[in-house]
């Protein structure tokens, strides 16, 4: 890849510490002309799957760059770092299932590679701060267009940490659904495309799998589709179902976290 002008970031590190900051300095330090985006660095401590989701539904709609990634309990083991090559751009993190959906929103893995060429790295990399010295660092070489294949030795695509699927199971009278994530406003966000609403009424019931009452909700395009604190089930902007409450926190209402399962039926 030739060189960019672009990085983004993706991260759990908070903003009352300094992590953020020691990240763009070094990048500030090694590529000064680069640009930073920052996606967000509010992901839960620790909830790679909230992090690949994140990063997935945002990086289409970011110039062509680096997108550097880390939510990374497992930083200092085994687990490997790496960079992956897609259409549409570089992806730098750990391999804990982190990356693949992003790379997937990209094109796809075309090239993939451990992190551990030394020239690339921090000169001292600490056991607990691999954003600084081992993804901030690489990933300031390759938006000045340093080749990929000079970070260290090639990985199989097919041997990168997936997550595990989503639960979704469809029948003839709705679908059931693993919830992906809970953004800001408290709308759930589920792992079902949305095709699945087509067939289905303007009235419907959601609720949890076999509990009872579940409640009523209308099939909108909007929030305002239903009536004030009424549930509206809808097609949010990546293209997945999602549950809102109008003037209100589905999440609250619902009581579910991500990787509980929510029943949208007739």
């Amino acid at each position: 890849m030739s060189a960019t002008p672009w990085i983004s970031l993706t991260t759990d590190y908070g903003l009352t510490d300094g992590f953020v900051a020691a990240c763009h300095g070094v990048i500030a330090r090694l590529a000064p002309a680069v640009r930073v985006i920052d996606v967000t660095h509010l992901v839960p401590p620790a909830d790679v799957r909230r992090g690949a989701a994140v990063l997935a539904q945002t990086v289409p709609h970011l110039p062509v760059g680096v997108h550097v990634a880390v939510v990374d309990p497992g930083v200092g083991t085994a687990r490997r770092g790496v960079a992956l090559a897609t259409p549409g751009g570089l992806l730098v993190g750990p391999d804990n299932g982190l990356l693949p959906d992003a790379a997937a929103a990209l094109g796809g893995v075309t090239a993939a590679v451990q992190l551990v060429e030394p020239r690339w790295l921090a000169g001292r990399v600490s056991s607990t701060f691999h954003g600084r010295d081992v993804f901030a660092p690489a990933a300031a070489r390759l938006a000045l267009g340093a080749p990929l294949a000079e970070a260290g030795p090639p990985v199989d695509p097919a041997d990168l940490v997936r997550l595990p699927t989503p639960t979704l199971t469809v029948d003839d009278e709705g679908f059931t659904a693993e919830v992906v994530t809970v953004d800001h406003f408290g709308n759930v966000q589920l792992a079902a495309p949305a095709r699945l609403l087509d067939p289905l009424p303007a009235a419907l019931r959601v609720g949890s799998p076999g509990s009872e009452p579940t409640r009523p909700a209308v099939r909108g395009r909007t929030f305002a589709d239903a009536p004030a604190d009424g549930l509206v089930v809808y097609v949010d902007s990546a293209d997945l179902v999602a549950v809102a409450v109008n003037g209100g926190r589905a999440v609250d209402l619902l009581r579910v976290d991500p990787g509980d399962v929510l029943r949208v039926s007739r």
